[in-house]
């Protein structure tokens, strides 16, 4: 459903007169499973057969249910307005900037656009060319653009485009315009299904690597499996193209079929890395010069293997720096020679210290590592040509990121900073003389509110002791007598950590006095590669028991109240939400589902699971689906219990989270609370995982904050004639 906003008061006025009707029963048809003599019973398996018509008409009748009861709350039309007026006061938003010669490339966004356009300009402040916008791809239907990449000369462009979110893109290519007033057009060829639409060019400029699935279906169980690594040539047919890099290819690498074998260049093109994608933070990979690329046969190098516990490599003129956690739990990076590289005799460049080690960039001639003390980040450089370090001068404190303009490259940089309650500067920033300029690509923005924010960093003792982070938001003047609503969100997985960002979505919320909680619980990376391990695998009930130890902190400490308590988890943070309410269903007034991780012993069956069982286990090893089965909300839901109001939400084009996954979970809720609070089945057929499209987006968390505030009792969003219950 489309939100027409100037139907907002309109809508309003109507609350309380149309009454959904009931949603009937989902029908149970029990399937037992025994799991190394562990009985367990499935009473929706057939809601995982995304292609039977009863299936279909299950998700939509639980969709439009879903919709006309969301409809209904006042609040919620009236929020995606304040999105919209947030959105209109940044003028213009810029992305991706990438330079080559003197021509920059970059993404552009109006307020009056749904999704951004991709630019040209000569020089930083000379007059732009569009390229493409991809509102203009296929009439009648809602592409984005995925990613975009210039060749090295700057004269061709390779773009990616999805439709509804699925994210497998269709690359496309094409000449960048010589002449001003040249329309571009694309190239006739066209590949498709590549994931998120990445490549790696040519060094010559003359085709691309990539890594296709198998099929455009998210559905396809097999569409991800046994996937290769390709060698497209510029004017040639695809059915055509080369594997490089693939089980067949390379028999004796032991690539297993759930692996990603994705090919590209170190930034100076002269070698080229296989690497096998998967959850596993830890490297598995080979290189070779540049010059074996288009030979029958590479002749790889094994460069990194799990063991040597690698998160990330580059290079840097002859030398390969190296991230490592093996013995250094918060990070060390080491240096080999590129050439001949050996990871188990590297030297140790820059030691473990107290602080995490979470990413590192390099440009021309420096290097630079990004340090977290387990919330706030900071940057050193390292000159390659000194083996001098030195620390980024940024102001602030929060989340610090760089970027580079150019291939080949420079030592022009691009670095920012953002917070809970800064939107963030864009710099220009020279490693040479360490100076830091606005970039002319920042766009100063004023938001109301933002000067009355307060950010409090606090820890707290989790279920065994453990002392977890949290992060706490609010508006000046909060009274601390449990009174205000507090949105608690959570994540816990893949070692990804909850750094401080800037949200407007989140100032609306602020300015109408809710409280906003970010929880960094164990199995994100807040304090080192230990932290991640700590919720992985066999350990992972300690991401939610943290989780709900933070919600305890947070009424204890009268910022909100269980009845006011609003808990939220996305994708792999719904086995964090969906668990937190099985176990401690009293503690929370509402939860949200994402998009969600909720059936964790069947996610194997789904498209995207095999290449996660390294992440959360697999039901083959005995130790590890014990532990799936206890992470497994689902399997968690018991009859007769007291649930909160839950909204579960799945998106029809999600590659990553099969939307049965949360659809099972809200029909064994639906079946199983006596509470009389609302369980809902929120279905997007107009999203995947995520999208770009910003009507889409907004009308998404409009409808997931307004039915948590709505059960949290905020007076803004209580339907007329509609109880909570």
């Amino acid at each position: 459903m489309k939100t027409n906003l100037l139907l907002g008061c309109l809508l309003a006025s109507l609350q309380g007169l149309a009454q959904p009707a009931p949603l009937p029963a989902t029908p149970q048809r029990p399937v037992t499973d025994t799991y190394f003599g562990k009985t367990v019973v499935d009473n929706y398996r057939w809601l995982e057969d995304m292609n039977s018509d009863e299936t279909k008409a299950w998700f939509k009748a639980q969709g439009d249910y879903t919709t006309a009861t969301l409809d209904r709350i006042p609040g919620r039309d009236k929020l995606i307005q304040t999105f919209v007026d947030y959105d209109k006061r940044l003028a213009v938003r810029y992305g991706e900037i990438k330079r080559r010669g003197d021509t920059y490339f970059y993404r552009k966004t109006l307020p009056s656009e749904q999704a951004g356009k991709l630019y040209m300009r000569q020089g930083k402040t000379g007059p732009e060319t569009l390229l493409f916008d991809p509102s203009t791809y296929e009439k009648g239907k809602t592409y984005m653009m995925t990613a975009f990449n210039p060749s090295s000369d700057g004269k061709k462009l390779i773009v990616g485009l999805q439709e509804g979110g699925a994210e497998l893109s269709t690359i496309r290519t094409m000449d960048v315009p010589t002449k001003s007033g040249t329309p571009p057009a694309f190239r006739p060829e066209s590949i498709t299904a590549v994931f998120g639409g990445e490549v790696s060019w040519l060094p010559d400029n003359s085709g691309f690597l990539y890594t296709p699935n198998n099929s455009m279906d998210t559905k396809d169980p097999q569409g991800n499996l046994n996937t290769k690594g390709r060698l497209h040539k510029l004017g040639t047919a695809p059915a055509t193209d080369p594997e490089l890099f693939s089980i067949a290819k390379n028999p004796d690498f032991g690539i297993q079929p759930d692996q990603y074998p994705v090919m590209f260049y170190s930034d100076d093109q002269t070698q080229v890395y296989g690497y096998l994608g998967t959850v596993d933070r830890r490297a598995t990979a080979w290189v070779a010069p540049a010059s074996e690329v288009g030979k029958p046969t590479i002749a790889w190098k094994r460069l990194c293997t799990v063991t040597d516990s690698v998160n990330s490599f580059l290079k840097l003129g002859n030398r390969l720096f190296v991230q490592s956690v093996k013995g250094a739990p918060n990070g060390q990076i080491l240096v080999t020679d590129a050439n001949n590289p050996n990871v188990a005799t590297a030297t140790v460049l820059l030691p473990e210290s107290k602080l995490n080690i979470t990413r590192m960039a390099s440009s021309k001639d420096f290097l630079f590592v990004i340090l977290s003390d387990g919330i706030n980040e900071k940057i050193r450089q390292f000159d390659s040509r000194t083996n001098q370090w030195a620390d980024v001068p940024m102001p602030g404190t929060g989340t610090m990121g760089i970027e580079f303009y150019e291939a080949p490259r420079s030592n022009e940089v691009l670095v920012y900073s953002t917070s809970w309650n800064d939107p963030g500067t864009l710099y220009d920033y020279n490693p040479e003389t360490r100076k830091l300029t606005t970039s002319t690509f920042h766009v100063p923005i004023n938001y109301p509110g933002v000067a009355d924010l307060v950010v409090e960093e606090v820890e707290l003792p989790s279920h065994d002791g453990t002392m977890v982070p949290l992060s706490i938001v609010y508006k000046k003047g909060l009274k601390r007598d449990g009174s205000a609503a507090c949105l608690m969100s959570g994540y816990g997985a893949y070692g990804i950590s909850g750094t401080p960002y800037f949200s407007r979505r989140n100032l609306a919320l602020l300015n109408m006095g809710v409280v906003l909680a970010e929880t960094h619980p164990r199995g994100g990376s807040e304090k080192g590669q230990a932290w991640y391990k700590a919720g992985y695998k066999t350990t992972k009930p300690n991401t939610w028991k943290d989780f709900i130890a933070s919600g305890e902190y947070l009424i204890k400490n009268g910022y909100t109240s269980a009845g006011k308590l609003i808990g939220m988890g996305t994708s792999a943070g719904g086995v964090l939400i969906g668990r937190a309410i099985t176990e401690r269903p009293d503690l929370f007034a509402a939860a949200i589902s994402n998009v969600s991780c909720s059936n964790a012993l069947r996610m194997e069956n789904s498209p995207n699971g095999p290449i996660n069982a390294a992440e959360f286990g697999t039901v083959k090893d005995s130790t590890e689906c014990m532990a799936l089965y206890e992470m497994d909300a689902f399997q968690h839901v018991k009859e007769g219990t007291n649930y909160p109001a839950v909204l579960c939400v799945g998106g029809m084009n999600d590659p990553r989270v099969i939307a049965w996954q949360p659809g099972k979970l809200a029909a064994a809720l639906q079946a199983a609370s006596t509470s009389g609070r609302p369980v809902l089945m929120q279905v997007n057929y107009d999203n995947g995982h995520f999208t770009e499209d910003k009507q889409v987006t907004f009308r998404n968390f409009a409808n997931m904050f307004a039915f948590g505030l709505w059960q949290a009792g905020h007076p803004d969003f209580q339907p007329v004639g509609v109880a909570k219950k």
